[in-house]
């Protein structure tokens, strides 16, 4: 009882923390919904209205709204309208089951029969040179299975795209990529990154120059790479991963050619993500201006994918203004790749509080810098010292920016920072301690993966202690977020892109003690993978972190196998830490 005063004191101060922190989040709620809306095609508008009939005729037990919207047309559109408009239906919109599925039987190709299987020409059984530093024959067995999945993941897009393109709401892709598997039929823009990684670790360098080719394409067509290769994706990016992909190909494969083609749809995916509604500027407490990025869909609707889950989570919202906004948030949000968490919500028990347009986040902002980085690089080994110059004297900028608004001395971390109602102004915002997001991210440890932060040690050793004492690491890998709120990118659930950006920035720090926690964490993540494959023989989107061997749950779809980017990673840690003969993979 004698700590009794001091305890009530600490709590007192937490709360107030909390208090401070809640009260300056709550302030940054959009009083308007003016951005961009990018238009839709009237195919998606259907199939929308298809999605919605599906959902009322078969319930909701095993639904999946993406499936119609992946519908491809047997015969024009208007045909196909008249023939939905003339079903019998209920007072609820619902119609037979027979009925509907005659219709769809009739008037539709199934969802992904316009996807092709494609085998990848460069790939082998055992490329020569694979993996030389696995020398556990158990495990180099295992690799070379996880090798051989490309085989199944490898597509291209069928024919029939190329020539009557308003039929399908797939992509016509130019060349030949790697899809995540399950449900997800189409090339994912992040995903293509760690799918990279382990394609070059397979030897596969021509796949790996495919899928940036078709990622280059995006950007010609629409100006940025989107979310995914469908028409209903249009409205958004993903994190942008494009020049890393290209650095990492390049390192590998000497192409100067492939560099010097892929430099202006960089340098147009950089103007992208700092011009208009994505920039915004912070004044620091020295009056200095920083230029920094942000998350913004174009787009207010359900998002085409999930539209009818996204009108059931605004169902409660009265104003049409109001929806239209949580519609934005809802689609920035999928344009994080972190959808969805709590790190974007200003109340975390209350979905309809997300908040993503009107937050700064670290992550994206060190992608940035990376890009800025890549782009100097790639300029300067084709010879084009003025861009090189140019993204040089960019990255300096935004190196010091990331330092002003989202270091956290104390902490030891990079926090997001919250803005004040920028959706509808344009001015500077000056920069507040209270606006940086206390609660602990694996984002806030992501900047460990850029070697202009992992080159100072003595932050690295001080982050590395962060990241030690912060609960996020456990027995299979780094957890997503402290909370166990029931959304996909919160704890426990650990995914591919955070283990690697994290693990490998430390183990290519100076730090011995930074060098040793990344492997463990590479290690731990290859052995969940192993371990989970042997139980199940799949591979899977997400891990849960808590116990070796166990996939990830929660958020709007059921776990998803297959698996593009943990395929990818695996192969890549086991390339870059091996795995020694007397190392055990059982966990």
């Amino acid at each position: 009882m004698a700590n009794s005063p001091l305890l009530f004191t600490l709590a007192s101060l937490f709360l107030l923390s909390v208090l401070i922190f809640s009260s300056a989040m709550t302030v940054t709620k959009a009083s308007c919904d003016s951005g961009p809306v990018k238009p839709t095609t009237p195919l998606v508008t259907f199939l929308e209205q298809l999605q919605q009939t599906a959902l009322t005729t078969f319930g909701k037990t095993h639904f999946d709204p993406k499936l119609y919207v992946d519908l491809a047309l047997k015969s024009e559109l208007s045909l196909t309208q008249r023939a939905f408009h003339k079903l019998p239906r209920s007072a609820n919109g619902s119609t037979s089951v027979n009925d509907l599925n005659e219709f769809l039987h009739d008037y539709f190709e199934g969802a992904g029969d316009d996807v092709l299987l494609a085998q990848p020409e460069d790939y082998v059984p055992e490329p020569e040179g694979f993996l030389p530093k696995v020398k556990n024959p158990e495990v180099r067995a295992w690799a070379l299975e996880v090798h051989s999945l490309w085989k199944n993941l490898s597509r291209k897009v069928g024919g029939g795209v190329h020539k009557r393109p308003e039929f399908h709401t797939l992509l016509p892709l130019p060349e030949q990529f790697i899809i995540p598997g399950s449900r997800f039929r189409e090339v994912y823009y992040w995903d293509s990154y760690w799918v990279i990684r382990g394609l070059l670790a397979s030897k596969m360098y021509d796949t790996a120059k495919a899928i940036v080719t078709n990622l280059i394409f995006l950007i010609e067509e629409y100006g940025y790479v989107l979310n995914g290769a469908r028409a209903y994706y249009t409205n958004r990016s993903q994190p942008p991963l494009l020049s890393a992909m290209v650095s990492e190909i390049y390192k590998r494969t000497g192409d100067l050619e492939f560099a010097r083609k892929a430099l202006p749809a960089l340098v147009k995916e950089h103007e992208f993500w700092n011009s208009g509604i994505h920039k915004v500027v912070i004044q620091d407490d020295q009056a200095c201006n920083h230029t920094l990025s942000r998350y913004y869909a174009m787009w207010n609707q359900p998002r085409p994918e999930s539209s009818t889950t996204d009108k059931e989570l605004a169902s409660k919202i009265e104003s049409v203004s109001e929806k239209q906004r949580f519609y934005r948030e809802v689609a920035s949000t999928a344009e994080t790749g972190w959808d969805f968490s709590t790190r974007w919500m200003s109340d975390h028990s209350d979905f309809t509080t997300l908040s993503t347009t009107s937050i700064l986040p670290v992550d994206l902002n060190v992608l940035v810098l990376g890009m800025e980085h890549d782009i100097a690089f790639l300029a300067k080994v084709i010879g084009d010292s003025s861009i090189s110059d140019r993204f040089l004297k960019a990255s300096k900028a935004r190196h010091k920016a990331i330092k002003s608004v989202f270091w956290n001395a104390k902490k030891g971390q990079w926090l997001d920072y919250w803005l004040n109602d920028i959706t509808c102004i344009s001015e500077p915002q000056t920069w507040e301690a209270r606006n940086q997001n206390q609660n602990v991210f694996a984002s806030n440890f992501i900047p460990l993966w850029i070697e202009s932060l992992y080159s100072d040690t003595s932050m690295v050793e001080k982050v590395t202690r962060s990241l030690q004492s912060s609960g996020l690491l456990h027995a299979a890998g780094i957890a997503t977020s402290l909370t166990n709120s029931g959304q996909q990118w919160d704890f426990p659930n650990g995914w591919a892109p955070i283990q690697h950006m994290i693990a490998e920035g430390l183990a290519r720090s100076g730090s011995k003690e930074a060098k040793l926690v990344g492997e463990d964490i590479a290690v731990s993540w290859i052995r969940t993978n192993y371990k989970a494959y042997k139980k199940t023989g799949v591979m899977h989107e997400k891990y849960d972190v808590q116990k070796c061997g166990e996939f990830g749950g929660g958020g709007e779809y059921v776990p998803q196998t297959g698996f593009g980017w943990s395929n990818g990673l695996v192969l890549a840690f086991l390339e870059e830490f091996g795995w020694p003969q007397d190392r055990k993979i059982d966990c």
